[in-house]
């Protein structure tokens, strides 16, 4: 009998870091806020003092937990911060990521800032919660990839069952309203479910060479609970190493522009809450009462911003109504 498959898994955490205290925000309305860099730093060596001592002190602070990031970087967004992690333990993964947040806030409170993990925290900025996951078993990797091969049969399952499943579990990696909104064109968060090589328009990226062949899963938002995020993608990689669905090919070139067999990310939590509960797949893996939980946690938050009036209706309807 073969040995057991063993995930391993990599968390890319997206955040906005703004100046001011959480208080002097919530006063403001959460408007207007300036972010502890006012350009697009992507990579850049150089940050603002403040910004490189936040970045010292949550070091030392993961260091101290246990949970040393790999790396600390901004991102494209003014404001915005990437941590990454070292490839491993998929619990410890998640367990790491839930004690970055508290020491994300801790800090940002003693520096006078203000960080948010939402997924859309203003328009066109989206903040993503990326899964890098690979197969074991025995000590070996069961994605490795060889030059001008086809791709092992279980990356080749793992990613068909991810397209096929994921459609119906959105609740679980985009749980707010708030979440939908950062699937938008050429965002670098998909709005199509489909895969492709080093392609960061797709949902799903196969990443690496070799024995680092791993898929990258980037519809989670900054905004998901890493458990139940990972709960959906490794479900997904399990439907299809048991139930073989069919693998689309691959998408060549922008995502965006492509025409998905499998169709479009859903556009609201509404359409995911129908998917979730309609489909059988979810409930298949997780139980009806599970489904029944966070179908029920979904429309409470649905049901929170019923009937609100926002800036957009403002903004479209007080002359023109």
């Amino acid at each position: 009998m073969p040995a057991a498959l063993v995930s391993r898994v990599g968390i890319e955490s997206e955040f906005l870091l703004y100046r001011g205290s959480a208080e002097r925000s919530r006063r403001a309305g959460y408007r207007d806020l300036r972010p502890v860099s006012p350009h697009n730093l992507d990579y850049a060596l150089d940050h603002p003092p403040s910004l490189s001592a936040f970045f010292g002190a949550l070091r030392d602070a993961l260091h101290q937990a246990d949970a040393p990031a790999e790396a600390i970087k901004t991102e494209g967004a003014p404001g915005q911060i990437e941590v990454t992690w070292p490839y491993g333990d998929a619990m410890r993964a998640c367990d790491t990521h839930a004690a970055h947040k508290h020491a994300v806030r801790a800090i940002a409170a003693q520096q006078r800032m203000t960080p948010t993990f939402m997924a859309a925290p203003e328009t066109g900025i989206g903040s993503g919660l990326h899964f890098h996951v690979s197969l074991w078993r025995d000590g070996e990797p069961a994605f490795e990839t060889a030059f001008g091969a086809d791709l092992p049969e279980a990356l080749q399952q793992s990613i068909a069952g991810l397209l096929d499943a994921l459609p119906e579990m959105a609740p679980l990696y985009a749980p707010y309203p708030n979440s939908y909104r950062r699937f938008a064109p050429h965002s670098f968060a998909p709005t199509t479910f489909t895969w492709g090589y080093d392609n960061r328009t797709c949902a799903i990226r196969v990443a690496g060479r070799h024995k680092d062949t791993r898929l990258e899963v980037r519809l989670p938002g900054a905004d998901a609970n890493p458990y139940l995020a990972l709960a959906a993608v490794l479900a997904g990689i399990l439907h299809g190493i048991t139930k073989h669905p069919l693998l689309p090919d691959p998408c060549i070139g922008d995502a965006y522009e492509a025409d998905p067999l499998t169709g479009p990310v859903p556009r609201t939590l509404d359409e995911a809450v129908a998917a979730f509960v309609e489909g059988s797949l979810a409930t298949h893996a997780f139980s009806p009462s599970v489904v029944q939980h966070y179908a029920h946690a979904a429309r409470t938050e649905i049901d929170a911003h019923h009937g609100q009036v926002t800036d957009v209706d403002r903004a479209r309807g007080f002359f023109h109504a």
